[in-house]
């Protein structure tokens, strides 16, 4: 082509002041700066990306061989806690500004006295366990006089030991857990409570000895072995449930309430008078049970009602549906058999027509 400035585009520009390189003097400190790689005089050219890939290699290998001249892991530890540690762990965990909610307050405390009731009722004689009716009066003259002649046996005086520990038993029950009838309303005793400074005055004398209950369990023990060997001895097998009803049913009827005296006696020692007031008072107890099982009857059906009131309601409808299916059945085997007998009829006509 034709060079536009004369001989310029003949001869070679060796001597020619060459341009000035745009980007030779940054404009702004390289990002690489802040790491202190490049050198103080900030020329490099970053601009090349050989010399960029040449910079990486190097700050790898700088990076690799620092590494390698770090001392080797040592996994020799020993962690001795401060004296005190324990407690100040403790200490932490107890939030002194944290208030427990009342209600869960008076759970806890509810549970509390739920199983120190529990546990001291484990402790009471079997009659205020299973809350038994208990005599509201105790009958000392069952006690035997020691000084007698002749004298009382070895066996007799057992005995006597017996009855006066359980006379101290029905003394320290009827002061500390008075029997209170489940007809009773109002809550109060009767025939309770009047008596408790004989009780205390009888409990003086003769002072309740409690047990612990290693020993309650190796009384036990020793009373089922007896059990056994008195069962063994005299041939007693296991008594069926008929039998026991049976002697208990003989036994009850010997026996008869007097509602005027409050007390039971034997039947064949009642007048006609007493049964009469003995028979009516049974009638009256048998009413009252009649009243409160009708009343639980009641409310029974009432629950039931309504929580199979859906189901009643469905059956009853698929009743009436099944009663409608077997009247269209009946009327369609009647129809069936009617025309079954006229196409005999036909049949039989046909020939003679």
């Amino acid at each position: 082509r034709t060079p536009s400035h004369g001989s310029e585009g003949l001869t070679p520009r060796s001597g020619t002041t060459p341009k000035p390189v745009i980007n030779s003097t940054p404009g702004r400190t390289p990002l690489r700066d802040k790491l202190n790689i490049n050198p103080e005089d900030g020329m490099a050219d970053y601009s090349d990306p050989s010399y960029v890939k040449q910079m990486e290699r190097e700050s790898r290998e700088h990076l690799r061989l620092g590494l390698l001249g770090l001392p080797a892991p040592k996994n020799d530890f020993e962690i001795v806690l401060p004296e005190n540690a324990e407690k100040e762990l403790e200490d932490r965990e107890i939030d002194d500004t944290y208030i427990e909610d009342a209600a869960d307050v008076d759970a806890r405390k509810q549970a509390i006295r739920e199983a120190e009731r529990v546990k001291e009722m484990k402790r009471m004689h079997k009659a205020v366990q299973k809350d038994l009716p208990r005599p509201s009066e105790v009958n000392e003259t069952i006690l035997r006089p020691l000084n007698v002649e002749p004298p009382l046996t070895d066996l007799q005086k057992s005995e006597e030991l017996i009855k006066k520990e359980m006379i101290t038993m029905l003394h320290y029950d009827l002061l500390h857990h008075p029997y209170e009838p489940s007809g009773n309303k109002k809550g109060k005793t009767v025939g309770f409570g009047t008596n408790n400074s004989e009780h205390i005055a009888y409990l003086e004398h003769n002072p309740y000895e409690k047990f612990s209950k290693e020993e309650l369990k190796k009384a036990q023990d020793i009373l089922v072995q007896e059990m056994e060997v008195v069962k063994q001895g005299m041939s007693h097998g296991e008594l069926s449930s008929e039998a026991y009803n049976q002697v208990w049913e003989e036994c009850y009827s010997q026996v008869l309430y007097l509602p005027g005296q409050s007390r039971y006696t034997r039947a064949n020692l009642a007048s006609k008078k007493d049964r009469i007031e003995s028979l009516e008072k049974r009638l009256e107890i048998n009413r009252g049970h009649m009243t409160t099982e009708a009343k639980r009857a009641a409310k029974m059906e009432k629950k039931m009602k309504i929580l199979l009131g859906g189901y009643q309601s469905r059956a009853m409808g698929l009743m009436k549906q099944l009663n409608d299916l077997w009247d269209q059945i009946e009327q369609a085997y009647l129809e069936l058999r009617t025309f079954e007998e006229l196409k005999k009829h036909e049949d039989s006509a046909i020939p003679r027509r």
